[in-house]
């Protein structure tokens, strides 16, 4: 007995020494516990509209918008957006990558692929390591602006962006390089502020690149970055099964919008801009797969600056007409979506402009405010991984280039299928 005993404990201390167990703490970096979580998403529709295609991108949203369909080139670069075409549309494939990078830091990495190249849409880190409830990120990221803005396209509830945030932001909304302070209060109801210092590169509403470069001068000078600044304040709390969410987001930055090199009305707008906005989401559980959620969100924003006209590129320097530009917008979209399981969900949702006042020169232009949509949908998800969803558009907020109202009806059949680990969508 006491040489097996003995043989045991040299055997114990041998295995040890050779496999090295030491304390956790103690050993070196193990890379199999950092390997990425990886998921690839694809976005795929069927569209059938009542106008062309070659007539689509040349309509408008009267003094807010143009070129909201289809497939347009700016600056060199080709620019489509989602269920751009009549048939058969790949709208974009998704990958992620996720993963701790020691304890302090946390990375992710999001790239957006489409016929017409890769971007990097967001690449940042996360850092929880100061603690008193505060979290930093830093990289390039979608801002906590508003509650639909952080949100990818595959957890949206309807098959497009609404109108206000694409007609204000773009198809990317507000998706920058900066840095992210948020602070959750130590109470028993949630309570977070944020502020975020942003490049400020948005190019529907923002911007800083100096327009019209040339030798000879310039239309209008860059500003200096970082240029876009942000700031909001969310809640939530629970009554019994039904949660409620709400905020308030304020932005302000230069706006430096370049459209001179457009073949028709060339124009560029040098100035500044806030932007702010109100969400309230109330969600109520019949049971876990079941609920009702009525989700809505206010826009408003202001631009104050310089509208240059009739430019003509021709010539060295530049020729333009300057007038003084005051643009203040406002609207709304509101949306119902009902689950009655984990399998079947439907919805409607409404969206309208309330406000679109432009003044020249201290002469208010007079711009129509009945720009409204309609939209329902019903989808069905096989699994949390793939979801199919048929959806009707009645689209009244476009306008030709005679200035005649037009009524744009939209059957739209989306594919949104992922594989692989994906982090929890936003609630």
């Amino acid at each position: 007995m006491q040489k097996i005993l003995l043989s045991s404990t040299l055997c114990a201390t041998m295995v040890c020494a050779s496999i090295d167990i030491l304390p956790t703490e103690k050993r070196t970096f193990e890379q199999s516990k950092f390997i990425p979580d990886i998921s690839l998403i694809l976005d795929a529709s069927f569209v059938n509209r009542d106008i062309a295609d070659d007539e689509v991108t040349h309509l408008e949203i009267p003094g807010i918008a143009h070129g909201l369909i289809g497939t347009h080139g700016h600056d060199g670069d080709t620019h489509t957006s989602n269920n751009a075409n009549n048939g058969f549309n790949l709208n974009y494939a998704e990958l992620v990558l996720s993963s701790s990078v020691d304890p302090f830091f946390t990375m992710d990495g999001i790239f957006h692929y489409s016929e017409n190249g890769v971007e990097i849409e967001e690449l940042y880190f996360t850092s929880t390591a100061i603690g008193f409830g505060t979290k930093i990120k830093g990289g390039k990221f979608n801002s906590n602006f508003g509650y639909l803005n952080e949100q990818h396209y595959h957890s949206y509830s309807f098959a497009d962006m609404p109108l206000v945030y694409e007609s204000f932001l773009g198809m990317h909304g507000i998706n920058e390089k900066g840095l992210q302070l948020q602070w959750t209060a130590p109470t028993s109801t949630y309570l977070m502020i944020g502020l975020e210092i942003l490049q400020g590169d948005n190019e529907q509403m923002f911007g800083n690149q100096t327009i019209g470069f040339t030798e000879d001068g310039s239309i209008s000078q860059y500003a200096d970055a970082p240029s876009l600044f942000v700031t909001y304040a969310k809640t939530s709390f629970d009554i019994d099964d039904t949660t409620i969410l709400a905020g308030v987001s304020y932005a302000k930055g230069t706006t430096r919008l370049d459209r001179s090199d457009e073949e028709e009305n060339a124009y560029a707008i040098s100035g500044d801009s806030m932007l702010y906005g109100i969400d309230l989401t109330i969600k109520h559980y019949f049971n876990s797969y079941s609920f009702l959620s009525l989700q809505s969100e206010f826009l408003g924003r202001k631009i104050e600056g310089i509208l240059y006209s009739d430019i003509d590129t021709s010539v060295m320097p530049y020729t333009f007409t300057a007038q003084d530009i005051t643009k203040t917008q406002s609207g709304i979209y509101t949306q119902l979506i009902y689950a009655n399981n984990k399998n079947w969900a439907m919805g409607l949702r409404y969206e309208t402009f309330l406000k679109n006042d432009i003044i020249l020169d201290n002469i208010n232009s007079d711009k129509p405010t009945n720009l409204d949509k309609y939209s329902l949908m019903i989808e069905y998800n096989t699994s949390e991984f793939a979801k199919f969803r048929l959806q009707y558009n009645r689209n009244n907020a476009l306008y030709n280039e005679k200035g005649e109202q037009q009524h744009v009806n939209t059957i739209i059949l989306q594919a949104n299928i992922s594989i692989g680990a994906h982090a929890a969508h936003s609630f």
